[in-house]
C-alpha cells in the first residue's frame, strides 16, 4: 500500500483538493485498496484550539462541480511522525517545500517532492486563495496527480 499525504500551508484548499481528487482518481481506477492519502498543512492557521478549518468553502465548491465530496475533512498540521508514516509528502509550492523542513528538516529517503514536479514542470500549484481561481488549481491538482498515478505505474512494481 502507498500512503501520500499532501501538503500546502493551511490545508484548506489545494491540499485537500489534492486529497479528494486523488482519492476520486484512484477510486475511478480500481486501485483505492492500493492506497492511504491524507493531506495536512505546514502551518497552525487553520487550526485553533486543537481543532482545524473544514476546507475552504470555494474549495469545497469546486470539488462538488466535479462529483467529488471532502465532507469531514478538517485541516491538521504535519508532524515529524508524518514522515515515518508515510511514502510520499507532496506539497504544492516552494513555499510549501521551504516550511515542511522547519518541522521535518531531513528528508533521507527522498520522500518530500512538490506536486507538479511530476509533470516535469517546476512550477507552484496555483494557489486560489490569492487568485480566488479555484477552476485553475483544479486543473493543475488534476494534471499533477496523474502525472504522478503514472510515476507510481512506471516506477513503483
Amino acid at each position: 500500500m502507498k500512503k501520500v499525504l499532501f501538503v500546502c500551508h493551511g490545508n484548506i484548499c489545494r491540499s485537500p483538493m489534492a486529497e479528494f481528487i486523488f482519492k476520486d482518481m484512484v477510486a475511478k481506477r480500481g486501485l483505492a485498496d492500493d492506497f492511504h492519502i491524507e493531506s495536512c498543512a505546514t502551518s497552525t492557521e487553520e487550526i485553533w484550539n486543537g481543532v482545524g478549518n473544514p476546507v475552504y468553502p470555494p474549495a469545497k465548491r469546486e470539488l462538488a462541480k466535479h462529483g467529488i465530496s471532502c465532507e469531514g475533512k478538517r485541516a491538521r498540521q504535519v508532524t515529524k511522525e508524518d514522515y515515518d508514516n508515510f511514502d510520499y509528502l507532496i506539497c504544492m509550492d516552494n513555499n510549501n517545500m521551504r516550511n515542511i523542513r522547519w518541522i521535518i528538516p531531513s528528508d533521507p529517503q527522498n520522500k518530500i517532492c512538490k506536486l507538479m514536479s511530476f509533470t516535469g514542470s517546476g512550477a507552484d500549484v496555483a494557489d486560489p486563495w490569492y487568485t480566488g481561481d479555484f477552476e485553475t488549481t483544479y486543473r493543475d491538482i488534476v494534471n499533477g496527480c496523474e502525472a504522478f498515478l503514472k510515476y507510481l505505474r512506471n516506477n513503483c512494481r
